[in-house]
């Protein structure tokens, strides 16, 4: 199939991009990468009389290292953020979750912003983003805004942007000290989306006791969520002393709307999200206890 007829918009500059947006309304949509709004068109399961073409606009791409941060332009690519040195070095767990994504062509054409903005709920860069606690930048004709990811991903497609914003950029703060990061994800065939996955993020202090932590689960709901009370069992704890499947029931533990359908049943999905936070526990303890 092929999608209905639209006009096609081409501007150069983020403000005159949200401009056009409020001008033309609820039938207007942004076009990032397309890899997963194109698709949709094509199929039909989604049409819109105009669609706003964010190719051009310069501003929305690149990376920036701050001093305790690393910015990233919403246009810039999957693949530019995985074989950036200083994302690797700086903001390893998104270097790491960028492999995971799709295939290499989706990953050479799928932008990180239209990646965060979409919110699959088995997306590996909403994850990260939760987990690294990252700020993400909306533009509209009132002006910029951060917006918390703990604050972004509200349901299943959905978000805290309003109707006439952009996600421009994303800040993600640099973990200093004796970190360990990592993502894991089970996915029936290479490139598929998780059936589910964990991210966790972890620091010890000097005596080799957890100071800092994020465990993250996804594709387990409409959202990626904390898994807080996960979260305050680690904190204070020798990495000796923490039994990792334990933690991986704690963290599935807390969710509370598991979804079935033809891939599994919740408690399959259950089964397997627990087997993914102690794996991912394990890899991102070991790298600490090794820096």
């Amino acid at each position: 199939m092929k999608p209905a007829a639209f006009a096609y918009h081409v501007p150069d500059t983020a403000e005159a991009a949200v401009t056009l947006l409020a001008e033309l309304g609820e039938e207007a949509k942004f076009l990032a990468g397309g890899q997963s709004l194109v698709p949709m068109l094509a199929l039909r399961l989604a049409a819109f009389e105009h669609l706003i073409d964010l190719r051009a606009v310069a501003s929305l791409r690149g990376i920036e290292g701050r001093a305790d941060s690393v910015w990233i332009g919403a246009g810039t690519t999957h693949a530019e953020v995985g074989r950036c040195a200083e994302i690797s070095r700086r903001v390893p767990l998104l270097a790491r979750a960028t492999p995971l994504i799709g295939h290499f062509q989706i990953r050479n054409r799928g932008t990180i912003g239209g990646a965060i903005a979409h919110a699959d709920a088995a997306g590996e860069y909403p994850a990260v983003a939760l987990a690294l606690d990252a700020g993400l930048e909306a533009l509209s004709p009132r002006g910029r805004r951060v917006i918390p990811a703990a604050d972004f991903f509200t349901g299943m497609w959905s978000t805290a942007l309003a109707a006439d914003e952009l996600l421009t950029g994303m800040t993600f703060p640099v973990w200093p000290g004796r970190c360990g990061f990592a993502i894991e994800e089970f996915a029936r065939r290479s490139g598929d989306f998780a059936l589910a996955g964990a991210v966790i993020a972890v620091r010890l202090d000097a005596g080799g006791r957890v100071d800092r932590c994020a465990v993250v689960v996804f594709g387990l709901g409409p959202t990626p969520v904390r898994a807080a009370r996960a979260e305050a069992e680690l904190l204070g704890r020798e990495v000796a002393e923490v039994n990792a499947a334990a933690i991986g029931r704690t963290a599935v533990a807390e969710l509370t709307s598991i979804p079935a359908d033809l891939h599994g049943s919740a408690d399959y999905r259950r089964r397997i999200g627990t087997a993914m936070v102690a794996r991912a526990w394990r890899r991102a303890a070991q790298e600490a206890s090794d820096d």
